[in-house]
């Protein structure tokens, strides 16, 4: 829900001083703070051109009106806020008709664009720290000359500049970057057989500490004429590299799964393969065939959270009858363990990894009752709503320190 807030009131109201500027750097909202600031009077500023209504003190040069010139040239050019840290720009002095008093400012103009992406307004934030420079000046600039302290400042100015437009080109290319890798996580997560069931939900969550690439997957794969088959799994670790790996653990269990359609012997082959892969020691994964015409779930677990079987009753069973190690942590190899059980049409089938249950510094037992207790509260809905409904009853939407891979289906 948006909340109905009068941000002319708020702005209003804020000690801070601001004041917002069109496109032309005309002056069009004032706050009060802004006016006591300036010694200004709302109707000498508003509709005014900024550098006309707040002029530079002419014996100071033109350096103060210069340097703000560039930074809201540069904001309407890139579109990217801009920063002066420390900034001389002098005021009229109180009861001095053309006399001015000296002023140092740290000044941060955010753009706002408009529907065509072009900056439509600048809103300017001003924090007065004269106080702060000519404290710094008395515990020793003041024995420099007047030349040698304003060129400290400039100096001193030059640089936050400069680190701003560093840290500017760091957060773009953070951006691309993480725009590859999510790029890269989509195109690994891709399910073409998903298509065909409308009677199943996933849901991807990557760890809020990560790139948005982890190392959590889902798989679905459609073994025709009555059968199909779900994987989840988890590789340990977060970022580009275990997302590659989760990658080709995925594409190995999603090809030998249709060639072995048996959960306990495609997993089998997975864990050999898994010791041939630097990284894919320990990830866990469980595979489940699902039997349409007998009304059979078949399935295997390499060392993961149990899937759950949710019943119209709202009871759970929880599908821990053939777990195993992770994959690759065994030093020879040993078959795996496999177990079935019925269902009923209308049961639900919940497929997830640790990251839905684990809490750090509670018993994952906590976790499992916490999942179970939300399934049977939100047992009649369609898996698409329901999935949406487990993430919020246990506090994972928003994000979590670990990713989160979930598949809801409706049997």
């Amino acid at each position: 829900m948006t909340a109905d807030i009068d941000f002319t009131a708020f702005f209003d109201a804020t000690p801070s001083p601001y004041l917002v500027l069109d496109a032309d750097l005309v002056i069009r909202y004032v706050n009060p703070a802004c006016l006591r600031t300036t010694g200004r009077a709302r109707d000498e500023l508003i509709g005014k051109y900024f550098f006309d209504a707040l002029p530079e003190n002419p014996g100071y040069g033109n350096a103060a009106e210069r340097n703000l010139k560039a930074s809201l040239d540069r904001l309407l050019d890139t579109g990217d806020p801009e920063t002066a840290v420390l900034q001389r720009y002098d005021v009229p002095a109180p009861g001095q008709q053309d006399g001015f008093e000296e002023r140092w400012w740290s000044v941060i103009h955010t753009p706002l664009l408009g529907p065509d992406d072009r900056v439509e307004w600048i809103v300017q934030e001003v924090t007065d720290v004269t106080t702060f420079v000519h404290a710094t000046q008395a515990r020793g600039l003041s024995e420099e000359s007047p030349a040698r302290t304003e060129g400290m400042a400039a100096e001193l100015y030059a640089r936050a500049r400069e680190l701003h437009r560093l840290n500017q080109e760091l957060r773009r290319a953070h951006a691309r970057e993480q725009q590859v890798a999510v790029t890269l996580q989509e195109a690994m997560l891709s399910v073409p057989d998903l298509d065909r069931h409308t009677n199943i939900a996933v849901r991807y969550l990557p760890a809020t500490a990560s790139l948005n690439v982890c190392g959590d997957w889902y798989d679905v794969v459609d073994l025709p004429p009555d059968r199909y088959a779900v994987a989840v799994g988890d590789v340990v670790g977060h970022g580009l590299h275990a997302a590659a790996i989760m990658g080709m653990l995925r594409s190995a269990l999603s090809a030998v799964i249709r060639a072995i359609p048996s959960p306990a012997q495609a997993l089998e082959v997975l864990g050999i393969y898994a010791r041939s892969v630097d990284g894919a020691m320990a990830a866990t994964a469980v595979k489940v065939l699902i039997d349409t015409r007998s009304r059979l779930i078949i399935y295997s677990n390499a060392g993961h959270p149990p899937p759950l079987l949710l019943h119209a009753d709202g009871t759970c069973d929880q599908l821990d009858q053939a777990t195993d190690p992770p994959l690759g942590t065994r030093e020879h190899h040993v078959p795996r363990p496999q177990a079935g059980l019925p269902y009923t049409p209308g049961d639900t089938l919940v497929l997830y990894t640790d990251g839905l249950i684990e809490r750090r510094g509670e018993d994952i037992d906590v976790g499992m009752e916490r999942l179970t207790t939300a399934l049977a509260q939100d047992r009649t809905l369609d898996p698409d709503p329901l999935a949406d409904a487990l993430l919020t009853r246990l506090d994972v939407a928003g994000g979590v320190s670990d990713d989160i891979a979930l598949v809801v289906i409706r049997l």
